[in-house]
């Protein structure tokens, strides 16, 4: 069973919705690099939109209780606009996930997309219908794409963490948008060419069975690891030794893919703190595999866990 998820009949699902949303996020959008001609109230108009698009909507068939919200920021850092209402921007995205018995939330997703091209005027709405990903215009259809991607990224990440794939759902609904996202000559990072971390290239690796280990990782890391770290570090401290050496093995397969450096992005920390306190043999052990699968932080890792 997953942590949350207790499906009601219909109607009672409709009574509660109010409560029901999965995100607590927050949106910030960045103005700075815009030049002083343009009225900078539009892009609080734009925040407000993308706040209630991610908080007000249902991303999912099952009922959150409000602290089982995912906590979440989107930080759209616009860093150019043509006179049409064009935009470029990157778009840091940043999840946590609860520690179970704890306050500490651990990082699910820390990622910077820099590839964000849009159209805004401003009160235009600001809508994602996953039927018609791109709507009716390309350039103000990418906005919301991108960001109802990075939701069922989010998601599919969470289920898994708490259940053996459990995020399968969400990580097709992710990959439909790929499948189905706005095409226009300014538009990047839906293909596989566009890059080698991009979303075309996150999706893929989430949906393809060549890469099913990382689902088990994702499991094996924080419900078997992380979540047993209050009761019983022995055993946490070796499901998570058993986790990091999945991982191994799938980047020995398939070096560098760009999940595995996902799991990874600003987890060495929290790594660390896992087994600080370990014993010699198991220290050796995740030093080990952690110089094969987290090379630049090697020496990090050897200074800490010595």
């Amino acid at each position: 069973m997953l942590k949350k998820k207790i499906l009601f009949a219909l109607a009672i699902v409709a009574a509660f919705s109010v409560n029901a949303q999965e995100l607590q996020a927050k949106v910030t959008v960045l103005s700075q690099q815009i030049g002083t001609s343009i009225n900078k109230n539009v892009f609080t108009t734009l925040q407000t939109q993308l706040t209630n698009l991610l908080n007000n909507r249902k991303w999912t068939k099952d009922v959150f209780q409000p602290q089982e919200k995912i906590q979440c920021n989107f930080l759209l850092n616009l860093q150019s606009v043509a006179d049409d209402n064009n935009y470029t921007a990157t778009l840091t995205i940043q999840a946590g996930r609860p520690v179970y018995n704890s306050t500490y939330q651990s990082p699910l997703v820390n990622f910077q997309d820099p590839d964000v091209t849009f159209k805004y005027v401003e009160y235009q709405p600001v809508e994602f219908n996953e039927n018609r990903v791109g709507g009716s215009d390309p350039l103000s259809g990418n906005l919301t794409a991108v960001f109802a991607y990075y939701v069922y990224i989010i998601l599919g990440l969470d289920y898994d963490s708490f259940e053996s794939k459990g995020g399968d759902e969400y990580f097709q609904k992710a990959q439909n948008i790929v499948n189905n996202a706005p095409e226009e000559k300014s538009i990047s990072g839906w293909k596989a060419f566009d890059g080698v971390r991009n979303r075309y290239w996150l999706a893929n690796n989430a949906t393809n069975s060549k890469y099913n280990t990382i689902h088990d990782v994702f499991y094996g890391y924080f419900h078997s690891g992380m979540d047993y770290l209050y009761n019983d570090q022995i055993t946490a401290r070796v499901n998570v030794l058993d986790a990091l050496s999945q991982l191994q093995d799938l980047n020995q397969e398939n070096p560098n893919t760009m999940i595995m450096q996902f799991f990874l992005q600003n987890r060495s920390d929290e790594i660390i703190g896992i087994f600080k306190k370990a014993d010699p043999s198991t220290k050796s052990k995740v030093l080990d595999i952690l110089s094969k699968i987290d090379v630049a932080n090697t020496t990090k890792y050897r200074a800490e866990l010595k």
